[in-house]
């Protein structure tokens, strides 16, 4: 399967990950690729003749399961290369994603398999994303973003969704990486921010921002102090 196919499969599939959503519009996946509508029309009518995806013209498209499958194992490559750089390599978190859309297309069955056991068979890559089982199944947390979550709580910060490396980098010198935990002190919905606590430092976020974090609340009984 060439690169450009495995990529295409790849950003329907995350376009609608976690999600309800059933048909993903083809500019959205232009611009995902930073192509024009134009090509993208041209590939959804290959791939549907392929048996990759089911293309609706006008309205958008969804993967077929074959399609499904081969964008969960370009998905389980992609997500254990970032792991396996951060943790092994020792990159930054926020440089990895580009390393990884390259090392993906190239990375053996043999190689990814040791790479699976050298890490411990872990479930997520180090943006808290889900890394999908050598069979394909795939979990995902159904927990609120922090934009969601009312002020007073504590919640433990356990996914980014969001791969810009700009925002990584602000997000872990703010001290906010999975695992983190983050006290929620305010939200005001006029302002469009929720102030939090990480660490003992306050800060502001957007809506925007927080809805980019994906959370699970810490109950009362297990908070510090």
């Amino acid at each position: 399967m060439s690169v450009t196919t495995e990529d295409y499969l790849k950003r329907i599939f995350i376009a609608s990950e976690g999600t309800d959503r059933t048909l993903i519009g083809l500019g959205e996946v232009a611009t995902a690729l930073g192509v024009t509508p134009g090509t993208v029309t041209t590939m959804m009518k290959s791939l549907s003749d392929a048996g990759l995806v089911d293309y609706r013209p006008r309205s958008g498209v969804v993967l077929t399961d074959a399609g499904r499958r081969e964008a969960l194992d370009v998905l389980r490559r992609h997500r254990l290369v970032e792991l396996f750089l951060v943790e092994v390599l020792k990159l930054d978190w926020a440089e990895v994603h580009e390393e990884a859309e390259v090392l993906e297309h190239a990375v053996s069955d043999r190689l990814l398999r040791r790479i699976d056991e050298l890490l411990g068979h872990p479930t997520t890559d180090p943006h808290g994303d889900p890394i999908p089982a050598a069979d394909g199944s795939i979990v995902h947390s159904d927990g609120p973003t922090l934009a969601e979550v009312p002020g007073a709580a504590t919640v433990r910060l356990v996914r980014v969704e969001h791969d810009d490396s700009g925002f990584l980098s602000f997000l872990k010198s703010a001290g906010l990486v999975p695992g983190a935990a983050v006290d929620v002190v305010a939200r005001d919905v006029d302002a469009g921010t929720v102030t939090v606590s990480v660490a003992g430092e306050r800060r502001p976020l957007s809506f925007q921002v927080a809805e980019r974090l994906r959370v699970e609340v810490v109950p009362a009984g297990r908070r510090r102090g």
